[in-house]
């Protein structure tokens, strides 16, 4: 027995002192080899007690695997060292590097972008840093408006140009509108996706965000055009049950102008939903086991308790704003407002994000939280 425990010590010494795979080989036969150390050990079990050859057996075992592991990983730590490039164990694991993927927002954009490119709508870009001109006076957005404040602008301190005006973080993307008109002639049909800032930072909003602009402008455009676009929109991007609505609203830049509401994914526009899901559901009812078929009932939906939606309240969630291009911006991009109309719009990819999914803090969204983002 304690020749055995010699061995192991034995051992551990003389495998801290090989640095090649020879003196590793010859270290096996040394010890596991046919004539090796151990077999050695093993040659006058006969002569023993059978409760000590069982303790003996047991021991030599458990040090022959013990010697075969650290022979196996010294010969690891060999080929690490000598760092041999062309060195291949294909039995060893795969090292697992971490996958990495697209930001949630750029996947919102990229989704939003292929639904208008299959209508038509060419993607645009244009400046983050804007002048006043484009973002205001060219969208009939006068000198005293509020949206041009600074506590709703960000301006940058540098000297105003004597044509533009100053200088500023565009505020939307509406300030692309122009821009293109100047650059192209009718028929006109752009998406602009593009980032906004605004000194805003709360649950729904952001400094930074952003938003994609729709433009058409062609001869005998109405609002029925952008109903039907925008209709197009919600049944692709959240689901074909959506239905959008058109509530009067008030833009500078677009007369009429419209509030874009969609129906909610919760509650499908009712604004309540069931508590139990037992709406015209059968049940089979055997008041007799003797009677041939039991009786059956359907549970009516004023059989069943009805609760507020608490996604929407209402049954309806704020897409974005929208309207008919107003003549004077379109004069302000060169175009004949007598021959020619259109329509714009602006929405949120946040927005509509958050409101595809249920996400209820935009935060979360730019807060690098790798848990949160890991999931899309």
């Amino acid at each position: 027995m304690q020749n055995i425990d010699y061995l192991k010590k034995n051992f551990q010494s003389d495998l801290f002192l090989i640095q090649s795979n020879d003196g590793l080989e010859q270290l096996r036969i040394k010890y596991l080899g046919r004539n090796g150390l151990i077999n050695q050990a093993l040659r006058n079990i006969k002569n023993l007690l059978p409760t000590d050859k069982k303790e003996l057996g047991e021991k030599a075992n458990k040090l022959k695997n013990s010697i075969i592991r650290l022979i196996e990983k010294r010969q690891k730590e060999l080929f690490i060292k000598t760092d041999r490039k062309d060195y291949f164990d294909a039995t060893l694991p795969g090292k697992a590097y971490p996958k990495g993927s697209l930001h949630v927002m750029t996947l919102a954009i990229e989704e939003i972008r292929k639904i208008f490119e299959k209508i038509g709508f060419i993607q645009v870009s244009y400046p983050e840093v804007e002048w006043e001109h484009f973002a205001f006076e060219s969208l009939n957005m006068p000198k005293n408006h509020p949206a041009r404040d600074d506590f709703e602008t960000f301006f940058i301190d540098t000297s105003p140009d004597k044509k533009y005006g100053k200088m500023i973080l565009t505020p939307h993307t509406s300030s692309g509108q122009v821009r293109e008109m100047l650059r192209t002639k009718p028929p006109i049909k752009m998406i602009n996706i593009a980032k906004c800032y605004r000194p805003n930072w709360d649950l729904t909003h952001a400094p930074m965000f952003y938003q994609f602009e729709g433009l058409c402008i062609d001869r005998g455009i109405n609002i029925s055009h952008l109903k039907g676009t925008v209709d197009y929109f919600a049944k692709e991007f959240f689901e074909p049950k959506r239905e959008i609505r058109l509530r009067p609203h008030h833009f500078q830049f677009t007369e009429p102008s419209f509030e874009i509401d969609v129906s909610c994914g919760t509650c499908l526009g009712t604004g309540y939903v069931n508590k139990t899901s037992e709406v015209g559901q059968t049940y089979a009812v055997n008041e007799n086991v003797a009677t041939e078929k039991p009786r059956r009932f359907k549970v009516r939906t004023s059989e069943v308790n009805k609760a507020k939606c608490r996604v929407c309240k209402s049954g309806w969630m704020e897409l974005g704003g929208a309207g008919i291009v107003h003549p004077k911006v379109l004069k302000a991009g060169g175009i004949n407002p007598d021959k020619y109309s259109g329509w714009a719009f602006g929405f949120g990819p946040e927005r509509c994000f958050m409101m595809k999914t249920g996400l209820s803090d935009i935060r979360d969204l730019y807060g690098g939280n790798i848990r949160f983002l890991e999931q899309f």
